[in-house]
């Protein structure tokens, strides 16, 4: 089993910068990849970003070159910085993990509220 915790979420206005962070526990050793996922209501999740354990990244082409996804591997730990804020971000955000057995774990998920 995997656990998942986000914090960092908050409300800010356009153009702001918020920070996400999920700290990972249990059997955090059997993740290969990590990734955020947003969702808002009445709406399908979607997969924002998504970092391998060897670094290679991916992005939704709406948060390329404002958001960066990084993770400490020694500390169990993966990031969201996100600049440039759009009201269109707004969103709960979703950590989410796949281990070496393709199980994927979630974590409670955090709000971000970007207001114009």
């Amino acid at each position: 089993q995997v656990q998942l915790v986000e914090s960092g979420g908050g409300s800010v206005q356009t153009g702001g910068s918020l920070r996400l962070t999920c700290a990972a526990s249990g059997s955090s050793f059997s993740i290969n990849l990590m990734g955020w996922y947003r969702q808002e209501p009445g709406k399908q999740r979607e997969l924002v970003a998504a970092i391998t354990t060897g670094g290679g990244t991916n992005y939704t082409d709406s948060v390329k070159g404002r958001f960066t996804i990084s993770r400490n591997n020694g500390e169990n730990t993966m990031y969201l910085q996100m600049n440039s804020l759009k009201p269109e971000d707004t969103a709960g955000y979703y950590c989410a993990a796949r281990t070496v057995g393709g199980r994927y774990f979630w974590g409670q998920g955090t709000q971000v509220t970007v207001s114009s």
